[in-house]
């Protein structure tokens, strides 16, 4: 109970809400050019050292450590982190981030990664704890918006990696041929002649109307609608439900090209899909596009090469192809393998089913703790609350940083 009592009188005696504002006013300060502006930060650094020197004295040879969760984190975010520490009894060693709607937000971040949150993620860099980004989006996508906001050297500096669309390919700059790895690469003809006739086709064969609304996002090997409307909205939703049924059917057309073309059509992939995603039912449901084939009639040719391929529906966002083989687990284990991380800690965060994957990958291999945005989807909401329940308000990856850097401060103590 010894470091739960210096907690407290840490956050009784000190005014550690003050030490957090000139805290972050220091780090976040913009690069200006004003005499005045200047000196303010300097009274700020000059402030802040004193009060950090004060927590320092109190607490003898573990001062610093004290004051820099004094500095960063609240006092439920540092309770949180040691209660994290107590159950585990390990540091977070890397960090597992997915992007859209956890490291920012549409709805509260104008889809932008707050300033906050790419500093913190610089501590962790600088703290020799590598980052790994998961994500869905495009492999171009993703180095740009990482050397914006974290910068050139920080990204190339060999512990950062990025697992692109999904679980396809993963890049890890600083690495020689490691660098980028192709997984998809890895699979079966069957599943890379699958893709190859579904990329071919899904433009061209589209109806006009669809053709017009929507835009396939340049992946490397998935194949991913995305509506020509701002995401979220109505006509947006529509876009990609209507997108939704006709990837299915064309994805039928193609498995059965690769293995019997000799059966008709039937809506095997609208059975498949739907017994086996109740989204996916909900959309054709809605559209009153349900098949009359049952899935358990789907010809075993066709339902061995459907096991193998996932459909994936976002609301009003995409509606995408990719292969069961390559998810973001897989993606994480090469990233992990890359950045030479061989008994991971991961903190993982993420708000959809694919996020959930790594989730429960870690939670089954004790290698890590899992977090969530409040509006995840509900499956990894349940996930997250019967683990640690480390849910975080819309677009404030922040507050899970700040609680794993007291988490990782505390864990230097022992």
């Amino acid at each position: 109970m010894e470091r739960y009592d210096q907690l407290y009188r840490l956050y009784d005696e000190f005014d550690t809400e003050r030490l957090r504002t000139y805290q972050e006013f220091v780090d976040l300060f913009p690069p200006v050019d004003s005499p005045v502006a200047l000196e303010h930060w300097r009274s700020a650094a000059s402030e802040l050292r004193a009060m950090q020197g004060e927590i320092g004295s109190a607490y003898a040879a573990d001062g610093e450590a004290f004051a820099t969760v004094a500095s960063v984190a609240t006092r439920e975010q540092a309770f949180t982190g040691l209660d994290l520490y107590t159950a585990y009894g390990r540091p977070v060693n890397v960090l597992v981030l997915d992007v859209d709607e956890t490291l920012r937000s549409a709805g509260s971040t104008d889809n932008e990664i707050p300033r906050e949150t790419l500093h913190l993620l610089t501590r962790f860099h600088d703290a020799g704890v590598p980052i790994v980004i998961c994500t869905g989006q495009t492999l171009e996508n993703v180095k740009g918006f990482l050397i914006q906001g974290l910068g050139n050297e920080l990204v190339h500096s060999g512990d950062v990696s990025v697992v692109y669309e999904a679980g396809t390919g993963v890049f890890t700059p600083g690495h020689g041929a490691q660098t980028k790895r192709l997984l998809y690469e890895d699979l079966d003809d069957d599943i890379r002649t699958t893709f190859r006739e579904l990329r071919s086709r899904v433009l061209s064969a589209a109806p006009e109307r669809l053709r017009r609304s929507c835009h396939l996002q340049g992946n490397e090997f998935n194949v991913t609608l995305k509506p020509n409307f701002e995401t979220g909205s109505d006509r947006a939703r529509e876009v990609i439900d209507e997108g939704l049924v006709y990837l299915l059917d064309l994805l039928e057309a193609a498995v059965t090209n690769v293995a019997d073309a000799a059966i008709e059509p039937d809506g095997w992939a609208r059975a498949h899909y739907a017994a086996a995603d109740p989204e996916i039912d909900r959309v054709l449901d809605a559209a009153d596009e349900h098949p009359d084939a049952d899935a358990a009639a789907v010809p075993s040719s066709l339902s061995r090469l459907f096991e193998r391929i996932d459909v994936a529906y976002y609301e009003a966002d995409a509606a995408e192809v990719g292969s069961r083989e390559l998810n973001k687990v897989v993606g994480v284990e090469a990233a992990l393998g890359v950045l030479g991380v061989d008994d991971p800690f991961a903190l993982v965060m993420g708000d959809s089913k694919s996020d959930l994957r790594v989730m429960e990958w870690v939670a089954t291999h004790e290698a890590g703790i899992a977090a969530a945005p409040e509006h995840a989807s509900g499956d990894v909401l349940d996930h997250v609350r019967s683990t640690d329940d480390l849910v975080f308000g819309r677009g404030d990856a922040a507050e899970m940083l700040r609680t794993a850097l007291a988490l990782n401060r505390l864990a230097d103590l022992d």
